[in-house]
């Protein structure tokens, strides 16, 4: 079986992110053939067009993080019925400039956790429509909308409840075989 890198965003800047204890679960209970990389974004400026001709070194850095990957995965809060802030900024820094989109061809899933019974439902439709813009081939099925309770995830990201670990774990199942019908049609770049 081959072996798929995968950088993950948490889109929260939060140090003690109820969504960083939700990827901690996720790499702990994905696939062996899954490899992850965290690719983080707190230290980028906001993104204007100015930029486009010489990218800030922290941006190309930023650029680099996602070309060395095969795949992305998106676990994000919700803010105000959208995702957060920094996490849009990200996704503009990394589709720019025009035709040196990061994300193309590129696939994604999206989960997230949230206090609220509904999840991060709205924020995830949302982050949908901003990757089918970016040309990100996304996994639609499963949904993973995950109403966090305390005590649910551990800080090192052991799942406590059975019927969510399962949850989670076959989310991962998943997302690994989604991930490997995308790219027998996009091959990875030989970079990769």
């Amino acid at each position: 079986m081959s072996e798929y890198k995968v950088g993950y965003f948490v889109g929260s800047l939060a140090r003690d992110s109820i969504n960083r204890k939700l990827a901690k679960a996720l790499v702990r209970l994905a696939p062996a053939e899954l490899v992850f990389t965290e690719i983080t974004f707190a230290n980028l400026p906001l993104y204007s067009y100015d930029y486009d001709a010489d990218f800030p070194k922290v941006a190309r850095e930023f650029k680099d993080s996602i070309a060395a990957v095969d795949a992305v995965l998106f676990v994000t809060p919700e803010y105000n019925r959208s995702i957060p802030g920094a996490l849009k900024n990200a996704i503009d820094w990394a589709s720019r400039p025009y035709g040196q989109n990061s994300f193309t061809r590129k696939p994604s899933a999206i989960i997230g956790a949230s206090p609220g019974a509904i999840g991060t439902a709205v924020g995830q439709q949302h982050l949908k429509s901003i990757l089918g813009f970016c040309n990100s081939p996304m996994m639609n099925a499963i949904e993973a909308y995950i109403q966090f309770k305390p005590g649910l995830i551990t800080d090192d990201g052991e799942v406590t409840v059975e019927s969510t670990e399962g949850f989670l774990r076959n989310f991962m199942t998943e997302y690994r075989d989604f991930t490997r019908r995308v790219l027998s049609v996009y091959p990875r770049s030989p970079a990769n």
